[in-house]
């Protein structure tokens, strides 16, 4: 099961009226007339404050939580990915200290992304290249895609003492008919399900939280940690992740805190690569 959605240049360079810099990162595709959610670099912005990106394209502040969360309102054409598209650059993780080059865009996305709207790719997937999939293919492994769009709440810290307090924001996920009817044929012959990522895990679980796994789509807000009865997924390759993040709660709740965590030591030891660009584990 693989998570098929692409990142869209969300990181967007503006200045406000005034003359003083900005950098915006939205946190999910635009829809004209309606605000998006973004967070801000820069100087401090204000409800009212009109940020300028180019000549057809700028956003002006409805609101700011406490948190520093914008509400804009973008202003443009109606094809507005496409202005952003002209100015955007890509969302690389916060860890890598330098500016995203073009061929970013290209390198931080998955070799079967095919539907724009993420701000993080789904990285696990990063370890599959085409010849590696055919080669899965071949000895019988069957594919099949969900959509979730990473936003905000995949990669948020956990600030609560009590894990159980923190709440994730909505992303859209879709999990179309044809992969519940993969998931169906694949237990019936004997097979088991194997999830590239958590973001994958996230969308499947979402979809069967009735009880039975369904074709769904809409906003989920699901959030996975010790304790959740998981339906669907019965393998998970995933990367090394954050400290403090809902990832790494995830991959505790599939796995188990202590295996999770002796896990991440033997990684240390033998200095393998954490967090986007590194290594991954197969946890069965």
């Amino acid at each position: 099961m693989l998570n098929d959605t692409r990142v869209f240049p969300a990181r967007l360079p503006g200045r406000k009226e005034t003359g003083g810099r900005v950098e915006i990162l939205l946190l999910r595709l635009p829809e004209p007339g309606r605000p998006v959610p973004a967070l801000y670099r820069g100087k401090k912005l204000f409800p009212g404050y009109r940020v300028i990106f180019s000549e057809e394209l700028a956003a002006r502040v409805l609101s700011m939580s406490p948190e520093g969360e914008l509400q804009l309102l973008l202003e443009g054409p109606a094809d507005l990915l496409s202005a952003i598209r002209k100015v955007g650059k890509a969302p690389l993780p916060p860890y890598i200290k330098r500016e995203p080059e073009a061929k970013d865009l290209l390198r931080y996305q998955t070799v079967y992304a095919r539907k724009e709207g993420s701000v993080a790719a789904p990285t696990a997937g990063f370890h599959f290249s085409e010849s590696l999939l055919a080669r899965l293919e071949e000895k019988g492994v069957r594919r099949a895609f969900i959509t979730l769009h990473v936003g905000y709440g995949t990669f948020a810290p956990v600030k609560t003492p009590d894990i159980r307090r923190h709440r994730l924001h909505e992303e859209f996920v879709e999990v179309p008919e044809e992969t519940v009817k993969a998931v169906e044929e694949t237990r019936q012959s004997g097979g088991r399900v194997v999830a590239v990522g958590t973001t994958t895990v996230r969308a499947l679980e979402w979809a069967a939280l009735s009880g039975k796994l369904r074709p769904r789509r809409g906003w989920c807000d699901l959030y996975i940690y010790p304790g959740f009865v998981f339906r669907v997924v019965e393998a998970l390759v995933t990367n090394f992740h954050l400290p403090r993040s809902s990832l790494l709660i995830l991959v505790s709740a599939f796995a188990g805190r202590r295996l999770i965590l002796s896990a991440y030591q033997e990684a240390i030891r033998r200095r393998y690569r954490f967090y986007s660009y590194g290594d991954a584990m197969l946890i069965l």
